[in-house]
């Protein structure tokens, strides 16, 4: 590729626009890179090399504007560690002094009085703020696992998390969302494993423990998601990880049986037990708990 066209991209942040292309291409050249899909336009008169990343698509925002666009939503929200939505859209504020129009990839938000920081040289709405935006756009189990994750990023705490809820009052969704903030815990690991604490609460299963540590009789030490261990039983969920190693299954083999031997017992729970089958995955930890108390 040319090297002064490199030079030009690497300088303009992965973009640049149709007229430093020409200083540097012939039309012909610039029609050629099109075609191959060399050269793709994001913007009116503005091009980046290749497929753009969400990184070059907002730097295209950025000269388009003229200015550093605010993001907000999940992208804030994977700007500070806690996106659990897979989410392929750019979320952004509406520039006070150039108007932005949504596009398939991209959502233009109106977020008055919105408070905005600067993290890793980009505008970006609190992480709190941030957090509660989020989750008033959720169903509870989401909006559960986006407080859990925004707790556990570190980023967040309890009473910020209460204060932009206050500061978000009477909006769609806030409601609900407050109520959550009282449930929300950092020690979820897994946005699944926040909706299955979710299930169990809302089922009346109280008492549990969250990442629970035992000791086996080999003195080692083992975690498990929930348990309650006065009974000896222990909850683990299980995602379909299809690129668990053969070493990653063997231990997981060997953790449940060291716990078998240390007298407790396993269950294992998944997504479709959390979603589809909650009354069942309930009535069976209730009936373990109902025997080993008997």
């Amino acid at each position: 590729m040319n090297p002064h066209l490199r030079a030009l991209f690497a300088a303009g942040d992965g973009v640049a626009t149709i007229q430093d292309i020409q200083a540097t291409l012939s039309r012909r050249e610039i029609r050629r890179m099109l075609r191959n899909h060399q050269l793709t336009k994001v913007l009116p008169g503005i091009y980046a090399l290749g497929t753009p990343d969400k990184r070059t698509l907002l730097s295209a925002l950025d000269l388009h504007c003229g200015e550093a666009v605010v993001v907000c939503m999940s992208t804030a929200a994977a700007v500070f560690g806690f996106n659990t939505e897979s989410n392929a859209v750019l979320h952004v504020l509406d520039p006070e002094r150039h108007r932005l129009h949504p596009t398939p990839w991209l959502a233009v938000h109106r977020r008055d009085g919105a408070p905005v920081i600067e993290c890793r040289g980009r505008p970006v709405t609190e992480p709190v703020w941030t957090a509660i935006e989020v989750a008033r756009s959720l169903s509870r189990p989401r909006a559960l696992a986006t407080l859990d994750a925004a707790l556990s990023s570190g980023t967040c705490d309890r009473a910020g998390l209460e204060a932009a809820a206050q500061a978000q009052r009477g909006r769609r969704g806030i409601a609900a969302v407050r109520k959550l903030i009282a449930l929300a815990s950092p020690l979820a690991e897994s946005p699944m494993e926040s909706e299955a604490r979710l299930a169990m609460i809302d089922g009346g299963l109280t008492g549990f423990v969250e990442q629970h540590k035992m000791i086996d009789r080999d003195g080692r030490e083992w975690r498990v998601d929930f348990a309650w261990p006065e009974f000896k039983l222990a909850i683990e969920y299980d995602g379909f990880d299809y690129h668990k190693s053969p070493t990653d299954l063997a231990r997981d083999r060997e953790k449940d049986n060291a716990l078998r031997e240390a007298g407790w017992t396993v269950l294992h729970i998944t997504a479709d037990d959390v979603r589809r089958h909650p009354e069942v995955m309930l009535r069976r930890i209730r009936q373990h708990l109902v025997a080993a108390a008997a």
